[in-house]
C-alpha cells in the first residue's frame, strides 16, 4: 500500500519517539505485556498526542501516519529482551476508517516483516471520546476483531458506549480508567462500581486490566476484587530505555508476597483442578466432535489461543446441537466453515489465576447461575479448569473451615486467625497498629444479670468494631472477653486509624450503660460478689486498649517479644484513667 507523507511528517516522525509501560499479572508481578506511548511531540509543536493527531486527521493522512508509528513502535519493540512471549498495546484513533486509503492486511504484513506473532499484538480503542458516528468505535472493533487481533477497550467506564461495547463487540480486554482506582481502599463507592466492572467482564471471558494503579493499597485491592493485570506509576513510569523493561518486578512481587495471607484458606485447591487439555480455537470443528466421542466423561473443554491463553469453553451440547442442525452434516464438509463455526460457538468462561484468592473464585462462579466453572491460567496461560461441581466442594469445604476458625458467639475470627496475623506481622518489614481490648468489670456484670446479657454485652463490643473499624482492619474474638484488632499501614495514618480505635473505647462505655437497670446507671455502679466472695462495688462495663504501633524499621518484631509487649501493657491500660496505653516499638 502506498502510504506517502509530506515532508513535514516524515520529518515529525524522525523526531517522535516511543516509550513503553510494562502491564504486569496483578498474582505474579511477571511483565504480560508493554504499551507504546507516543513522546517527543512537544518537539515537533504539538501540547499533546490529541493535539497531534488531530493535525493528521485534518490533513486527511491519520491512516498512513499510523502505519509509520506502527512500524516505529514494532521496530522498537522487537529489541526489547523476551518480547516473544509478551504483548505490545497500540493505541488506534477511532477515526481511522474515515480515512479513504484505509485498506485491509497491512499490519499483518508489518508483522510478518519483523517477525512477530499476530497474537503478540493487542489493538487499544479508547471509548472517552464521542463520535459524530456512533457506530464509529464498534465498526473499528469489528474489523480487527474479525481479522483476529486481541482487542482491548481503554479508558472503560467514562466514555459514552461502555457496557453496550461489552455486550455487542467482546473485546479480549478491557483497562478500567484511573478515576475507579484513585485512592479506591478509602472508597467504597469506588470499590463497589470496580468489582462490579471486574466480575462482569470476567463472566464475559474478558480479563481486566487496573490502569494508573499509583499505590500498593490501590494495587492490592484490584487484586483482591479480581483484576487480571495492572499498568501504572507504582509499577513503573514509561520509559524510552528498551532496557528499563524487566521480565519481573521485584517491588510488586514482594508486595504480592508480604499481602499474602490466609490465602485460599486450607483448602488445598490443587488436588480439584482438572488439568484436561484444551481444544485450539484453530481446531477444526470434526475434530473438536471427535474429542467429545472420545471423551464422553467430559461434557466442557476450555478452549485456548496459540499462545496458549484461554478465550472460553465448548460445551459438548453445543456440538450436538450444531451437527443436527438443518445444514449441520453438509458445512462440516465445508473446511472453511469448520473452523469460523468452532470459534463462534465458543462460549464465555471466568478466568482466574491459579493463586488468586479462593473467595474471589468463589464469588466470580455464584454470580453466574449459569456457570460451567472457572479456567484457571498460570502467569496468564492455560492452568486447568475448575468445575462448578469442584467449586461447590471448595465453597463446602471453605465454610467448614471458617466455622472452625471463627467464634460461635461473634463470628469474629478466633485464635488460630489471630496467631496467623502476627505470623504475617513478624515476617515483614511494613507498619502495623495492633490493639488488644479487654471489657473491664465484665465478670462483676456477668454474676449480677446473668450469662445471657453477658453475651449481649460481647456481641455488643463486636458490632462497635465492625461497625467502626474500617475495611482494612482484621477484627478478631480472642474469646470470653478478649478482643484484638490490627491493620496495616503507612506512617502518615497511624493518627487518624488510632484515633478510631480511641472512639471505639468511648462508644463501648456509652452504649453499655444500656445493659444496666435504671437504678444502678443513676447509681453508677452495680454491687457484686469478688472472686473472694466478698460484696464490692464494681464500676460499670468499659473497655481497656492496649494499642502497639509497629514501625517499618522495627527489626525485632517477633510474635513472643510482641506478646511479651502486650502482656505489661495490658496492665498498664487497665489503671490509667482512660483505659487506653499506646506504645510504639523502634
Amino acid at each position: 500500500m502506498k502510504n506517502n507523507l509530506p515532508k513535514k511528517w516524515i520529518h515529525n516522525l524522525k523526531i517522535l519517539d516511543v516509550a513503553f509501560q510494562p502491564i504486569l499479572n496483578i498474582q505474579t508481578g511477571k511483565i504480560f505485556g508493554v504499551e507504546a506511548l507516543l513522546r517527543n511531540y512537544k518537539e515537533v509543536g504539538f501540547d499533546s498526542i490529541f493535539e497531534l493527531f488531530d493535525e493528521v486527521y485534518k490533513d486527511n493522512l491519520l491512516y498512513s501516519f499510523d502505519l509509520k508509528l506502527r512500524k516505529k513502535a514494532l521496530k522498537k519493540f522487537i529489541t526489547i529482551e523476551g518480547y516473544e512471549n509478551i504483548k505490545l498495546f497500540y493505541n488506534l484513533d477511532n477515526r481511522l476508517l474515515e480515512m479513504p486509503n484505509f485498506s485491509n492486511g497491512n499490519t499483518n504484513r508489518l508483522l510478518s516483516r519483523y517477525g512477530i506473532d499476530q497474537h503478540s499484538i493487542c489493538f487499544e480503542i479508547s471509548e472517552r471520546h464521542e463520535f459524530s458516528n456512533s457506530s464509529r468505535m464498534e465498526e473499528i472493533l469489528a474489523h480487527y476483531k474479525e481479522e483476529n487481533f486481541c482487542i482491548a477497550i481503554d479508558d472503560f467506564g467514562v466514555g459514552y458506549s461502555g457496557y453496550k461495547l461489552l455486550y455487542e463487540c467482546k473485546p479480549n480486554i478491557i483497562k478500567i480508567d484511573r478515576f475507579f482506582l484513585a485512592n479506591i481502599e478509602k472508597d467504597i463507592n469506588k470499590k463497589i462500581m470496580t468489582r462490579s466492572i471486574t466480575h462482569l467482564a470476567i463472566q464475559l471471558g474478558i480479563k481486566v486490566i487496573a490502569e494508573g494503579v499509583e499505590t500498593k493499597e490501590e494495587l492490592l485491592t484490584c487484586r483482591d476484587i479480581g483484576c487480571h493485570l495492572v499498568q501504572g506509576y507504582f509499577i513503573q513510569k514509561p520509559t524510552l530505555n528498551k532496557h528499563g523493561i524487566k521480565q519481573e518486578y521485584g517491588h510488586i512481587k514482594e508486595v504480592l508476597v508480604n499481602s499474602r495471607r490466609n490465602r485460599n484458606s486450607e483448602c488445598n485447591i490443587e488436588q480439584y483442578i482438572d488439568k484436561k487439555i484444551p481444544l485450539n480455537v484453530d481446531t477444526d470443528m470434526d475434530l473438536a466432535v471427535e474429542y467429545f466421542q472420545k471423551n464422553p466423561e467430559i461434557t466442557v473443554v476450555p478452549v485456548v489461543n496459540l499462545n496458549n491463553e484461554p478465550i472460553g469453553i465448548l460445551q459438548e451440547n453445543q456440538i450436538k446441537e450444531f451437527i443436527y442442525s438443518p445444514y449441520g452434516r453438509s458445512l462440516m464438509t465445508n473446511y472453511s466453515i469448520k473452523k469460523s463455526k468452532l470459534k463462534n460457538i465458543i462460549q464465555p468462561c471466568g478466568i482466574a489465576e491459579i493463586n488468586c484468592n479462593m473467595s474471589t473464585i468463589i464469588e466470580l462462579f455464584s454470580n453466574n447461575p449459569h456457570s460451567k466453572g472457572i479456567i484457571l491460567t498460570n502467569n496468564s496461560k492455560y492452568y486447568g479448569f475448575l468445575s462448578a461441581r469442584a467449586i461447590i466442594t471448595i465453597m463446602n469445604e471453605e465454610n467448614l473451615i471458617h466455622a472452625r476458625e471463627q467464634n460461635p458467639l461473634t463470628k469474629l475470627p478466633g485464635n488460630s486467625m489471630i496467631e496467623k496475623y502476627l505470623t504475617e506481622v513478624s515476617a515483614n518489614k511494613n507498619s502495623y497498629i495492633l490493639c488488644y481490648f479487654d471489657l473491664d468489670n465484665f465478670k462483676a456484670f456477668n454474676d449480677a444479670y446473668g450469662f445471657r446479657s453477658g453475651d449481649r454485652a460481647i456481641q455488643l463490643f463486636a458490632d462497635i468494631m465492625r461497625k467502626n473499624l474500617s475495611v482494612e482492619f482484621f477484627k478478631a474474638h480472642i474469646g470470653g472477653d478478649d478482643f484484638f484488632a490490627a491493620t496495616e499501614c503507612k506512617e502518615e495514618n497511624q493518627e487518624a486509624y488510632i484515633e478510631n480505635l480511641f472512639k471505639i473505647v468511648q462508644k463501648f462505655s456509652d452504649d453499655a450503660r444500656e445493659l444496666y437497670s435504671n437504678e444502678d446507671k443513676e447509681r453508677g455502679c452495680i454491687v457484686s460478689n469478688d472472686r473472694e466472695g466478698n460484696k464490692k462495688e464494681f464500676s460499670l462495663l468499659s473497655v481497656s486498649a492496649s494499642m502497639l504501633v509497629v514501625r517499618s524499621q522495627t527489626e525485632k518484631r517477633g510474635i513472643d517479644i510482641l506478646n511479651t509487649i502486650f502482656s505489661s501493657q495490658k496492665k498498664v491500660a487497665k489503671q490509667e484513667s482512660s483505659h487506653i496505653s499506646l506504645s510504639c516499638m523502634l
